[in-house]
């Protein structure tokens, strides 16, 4: 147990925090795209005017870009570990620390610090993959 809930109940909690997750970059762009002056044109075509967002608002549409690249990997290991009935702390944590990595991706995306953004790939990366590990592990 991790702070009052079973592990395979973080797990679930943490797949659907991680959908939440993918959608905080693009309230950025929406931010942006009013600080354009959001016209019907834009509403009509808004891939269109990608090129003419702020900086801040193209590495905010990366960020959303790169979260939905991320979930599917999340997710299945998140769900093999649940198959698994994976109810090590190792597999609690690593859950809790990919929500928190991915929730500083496009923070550190978003205000353009390549180091910090990096480091939460790696780190969120290396959760999926511990989940799929244990998961594997389990099954031998």
């Amino acid at each position: 147990m991790l702070f009052g809930f079973p592990v395979p109940s973080l797990l679930l909690i943490a797949i659907a925090v991680a959908v939440v997750w993918i959608y905080l970059p693009f309230l950025v762009v929406g931010y942006a795209r009013v600080q354009m002056g959001y016209t019907k044109e834009m509403q009509s075509a808004p891939r269109a005017f990608f090129d003419q967002l702020p900086d801040y608002g193209k590495r905010a549409t990366w960020a959303h870009q790169n979260a939905l690249e991320a979930f599917p990997i999340f997710a299945a290991a998140a769900l093999m570990a649940y198959i698994t009935n994976q109810t090590s702390e190792v597999a609690g944590w690593a859950a809790i620390l990919w929500i928190v990595a991915r929730f500083l991706f496009p923070i550190f995306y978003i205000l353009n610090i390549p180091i910090g953004r990096s480091l939460m790939f790696a780190v969120g990366s290396l959760c999926s993959f511990t989940l799929i590990g244990l998961s594997l592990i389990s099954t031998l």
